[in-house]
């Protein structure tokens, strides 16, 4: 079975958030099952040395945004289909907005051009390789499904992934012209949303099935708390919708073969976890000799987090006796407050702003347990890659968090099933609740210790969801 995958980005390429490792990972996985999986993703300027290893493999002579080619790559165990368009993807900046921090304002000439390519490669097929799948990805390429519909030819079966709800692609009516879009689809129950046109909404409404990234997050944007304005539309679809719950590479995320990590663990013997402890202590100049737990983030620093209700709980955690480490960017508010944070409590607080990927593996390594207190989350990884380093995660009751840890409530700790902990509520009281429960049982080596095992042993690999995916490819082609 051959897919086309049609994102805006992917690891280990270009990265803003899990979207990238979502596509980067899941192709390998759904290979044993005989899915032929392509990437197909636009040139950013950090792609442009893959392009001359590649071959040509379509032209493009009148996208909405101008011309373009494809070329096709083998980088990093993927078939990479890169949508070389220079007047619209070579650009400083990151991938949807310029240096200066503001949205390009043609992001819908950019990414409407993305998915009309992948419609035509849909239609007319690439050497040696036509799509039986179209698995679009988020807003970028939502306008896929859309532009296989409009034209009444048969065309592949579509899959449209919700990876976060709350970034839709809302753009004035006066687009529908330049991007090639049927106007009479221009009502409620089409492309139209409040008076402006949704890619978002266009390819929940034109996809043949959608699905999200966790079970819990199925349901929630079914409600009008959690669905940013779509929760009509997915009601109207819910028997072709679904959750299926995001993996993680455990190759690339492996504590026992970790070159970010100063020496190796495993499961059945954590003790050199204390080495990447002291790492990360010299690193953001922590105690090294603190004998209470150590908690991270690793995030965009965003009150969708729920970061600013931990803000203001840091000198609670420091009371208890806990000691942070901070690695993130984002709202300049929340930067200052975790920069002030360190300034006032020195040795207790460290603050990194900014992004290093292999600090965040040494931040995996190090801490005693990760800090996710979401508002509300699709999936989450950062919690999957705690699990896997023994580092336990301290969530939010929502989407992906609530799937995928175990609270050390007293049934789970007398069956040795707990793997973290869950609070109910994102407020400072309700995260100082919660990091006390953390340190008490810190104090307990012998089920702490236990905890780091189950956790370690939690499934949080790719291999059930490529099944539940694969199963999903089956049935839609067999329709």
């Amino acid at each position: 079975m051959n897919v086309l995958m049609v994102t805006s980005e992917c690891a280990p390429f270009v990265k803003t958030g899990g979207l990238a490792d979502v596509v980067g990972a899941l192709p390998g996985a759904l290979a044993p099952s005989g899915v032929d999986a392509r990437v197909m993703l636009p040139v950013y300027p950090a792609l442009f040395p893959l392009l001359a290893k590649g071959t040509e493999v379509a032209t493009f002579g009148d996208l909405p945004g101008g011309t373009g080619r494809l070329v096709q790559v083998e980088a990093e165990g993927l078939t990479l289909l890169l949508l070389d368009a220079p007047q619209l993807f070579d650009r400083p900046g990151k991938p949807y907005n310029g240096p200066d921090g503001r949205d390009w304002e043609d992001n819908h000439r950019r990414f409407a051009s993305l998915a009309q390519a992948a419609a035509r490669i849909c239609f007319d097929g690439l050497p040696g390789w036509v799509p039986d799948i179209l698995h679009a990805h988020d807003w970028q390429a939502a306008l896929a499904p859309v532009y296989l519909k409009q034209t009444g030819r048969t065309v592949p079966k579509t899959v449209m992934t919700i990876h976060n709800i709350a970034f839709q692609g809302r753009y004035g009516p006066h687009v529908l012209g330049e991007l090639g879009l049927r106007p009479d689809w221009f009502h409620a129950d089409g492309l139209e949303y409040y008076g402006d046109v949704s890619f978002l909404k266009a390819g929940l409404v034109y996809a043949d099935h959608v699905t999200t990234v966790s079970p819990t997050y199925a349901r929630e944007i079914l409600t009008p708390h959690f669905g940013m304005g779509l929760e009509g539309v997915l009601q109207a679809r819910t028997e072709s919708l679904s959750g299926i719950l995001n993996g993680i590479d455990t190759d690339v995320w492996n504590p026992g073969d970790d070159a970010a990590l100063p020496a190796p663990y495993n499961a059945a013997n954590p003790k050199n976890k204390r080495q990447s402890r002291t790492a990360l202590a010299e690193r953001l100049a922590l105690d090294p000799d603190h004998d209470s737990p150590l908690f991270c983030v690793i995030s965009r620093l965003t009150e969708q987090k729920g970061l600013d209700a931990l803000a203001a709980a840091i000198p609670h955690l420091v009371e208890a006796g806990g000691q942070l480490a901070v690695l993130g960017t984002g709202e300049p508010g929340l930067e200052a407050a975790f920069t002030k944070a360190a300034q006032d409590f020195p040795g207790k607080v460290g603050t990194y702003i900014g992004y290093d990927e292999a600090f965040s593996h040494l931040m995996q390594g190090g801490a005693d347990a990760i800090l996710i207190p979401s508002r509300f989350e699709p999936c989450g990884l950062t919690q999957l890659y705690g699990l896997r380093y023994g580092t336990l995660p301290v969530v939010a009751r929502t989407g992906g968090l609530a799937d995928t840890v175990i609270d050390a409530n007293a049934a789970a700790l007398a069956v040795k099933a707990a793997t973290g902990f869950v609070m109910n509520d994102v407020t400072p009281e309700a995260i100082s609740a919660t990091l006390d429960r953390v340190v008490e049982l810190y104090a307990q080596p012998g089920v702490w210790k236990g905890m780091m095992r189950a956790a370690m042993r939690h499934p949080v690999g790719w291999e059930e969801s490529a099944k539940s995916y694969v199963s999903l490819y089956e049935i839609l082609t067999a329709s």
